[in-house]
């Protein structure tokens, strides 16, 4: 008891001095926290730097991208961004057209094409602009071994992810473009794993970027793959080349062999307000910043895959935002975007190697040249970027 006693006297003894109205005592509050004039005028100051980003899922890969351009143009009340998690790519397209609040988004390249031919949606390329070409996610299509290709999904039941995710819409496009008609579900990716394991469903899609614990983490014996996705020019307007190694799904790809996919660039999207109004001003503040603080993105802790964006990369189908453009001219010349008449000197390059001009000029043999030139323009554009 009298140990408790002790006790007692002592803990109230410091809550008596610590409670004191001496400005010495007083607890420290952090400069941001402290007062700063009428709440009227607060309220002004932090809406005019708040930049709303809607990102993705919150564990995806966009979300990824989202926390970290905030965390690295954090400027107290002269920007302020703030993270948004969403439904995914799809949405994130309509909450840049119409959520308050919204002035920059993730999302994919191929979201115009849903906008434009399903939703009717007018004037989109004066509309949304684009800043820069984020990483790609890559379309993973996994399923039993018995189905060797998207062929033999024809009249089966495949799950695109949950709505307005990335693969509820770039799947739907890819089987349109190849003709290949399926039943579509729209599940969360775990319990659609559960149903593609008892043959519930025959395959599921997720639009990511690779490699991830999700399909990572499945062992040889479940017996399952990933089925490929052949490139050709049906996929030229708004997709790239991409392919899954051993290496990064040990499980899902035979042991030292790979497995074509396509890939969709990631897009870094703003809305195209009428210059010199409020919303314009803070997406063009917004750009600066990244711009300006672009070095700081390359090093630890941000996600390494910082490293792989070319900031002169274009997006099919896009148009920059001016901002950008600006911005990016001001860079050193070898960030410049590429002019046609270049574009025209790198197709001669590829084409005066001696394996291209061996290549026959069947439909089949012009498909495979074009997409090796695809292939070693983006290998050219890394390596101009590093």
């Amino acid at each position: 008891m009298l140990r408790i006693a002790t006790a007692s006297i002592a803990i109230l003894s410091a809550l008596c001095f610590c409670g004191g109205s001496s400005p010495a005592n007083a607890q420290a509050v952090p400069k941001s926290l402290q007062p700063s004039g009428p709440e009227a005028v607060v309220k002004d100051r932090k809406n005019a730097g708040t930049v709303g980003l809607v990102g993705g899922q919150l564990s995806g890969s966009y979300m990824t991208f989202a926390d970290e351009l905030a965390r690295a143009l954090d400027d107290g009340d002269n920007l302020r961004v703030l993270p948004i998690v969403s439904y995914g790519a799809a949405s994130n397209l309509e909450d840049l057209l119409y959520l308050r609040g919204v002035d920059v988004a993730v999302t994919q390249s191929d979201v115009f094409e849903y906008f434009r031919n399903e939703r009717k949606i007018s004037n989109l390329n004066s509309r949304i602009h684009y800043v820069i070409r984020l990483p790609a996610s890559e379309m993973h299509l996994l399923a039993k071994t018995d189905i060797k290709s998207i062929e033999d999904l024809r009249g089966k039941k495949v799950n695109f992810g949950p709505p307005g995710s990335g693969s509820s819409l770039t799947g739907p496009i890819v089987f349109q473009r190849l003709g290949v008609q399926v039943e579509p579900t729209y599940m969360d990716n775990p319990i659609a794993m559960q149903k593609l394991k008892s043959g519930e469903i025959a395959a599921l899609i997720r639009q990511i970027g690779k490699p991830i614990d999700f399909f990572a983490k499945i062992p040889a014996s479940d017996g399952l793959h990933l089925v490929p996705v052949p490139f050709s020019k049906t996929f030229a307007d708004y997709y790239m080349l991409g392919e899954f190694t051993s290496q990064e799904y040990p499980g899902l790809v035979p042991q030292g062999g790979r497995t074509d996919t396509i890939a969709v660039p990631t897009v870094l999207a703003v809305y195209n307000w009428p210059k010199g109004t409020e919303r314009y001003r803070k997406v063009e503040r917004f750009v600066q910043s990244m711009f300006a603080k672009w070095d700081n993105l390359q090093k630890p802790p941000y996600h390494p895959k910082w490293k792989d964006v070319n900031l002169a990369a274009t997006v099919p189908g896009w148009q920059r935002f001016v901002v950008a453009d600006t911005q990016l001219a001001r860079m050193t010349p070898a960030a410049s975007p590429p002019n046609q008449q270049e574009l025209n000197k790198d197709f001669q390059a590829f084409m005066s190697r001696p394996e291209a001009r061996t290549v026959g000029r069947s439909p089949a043999d012009q498909d495979a040249l074009f997409k090796e030139f695809l292939k070693w323009r983006e290998q050219q554009a890394g390596a101009r970027a590093r």
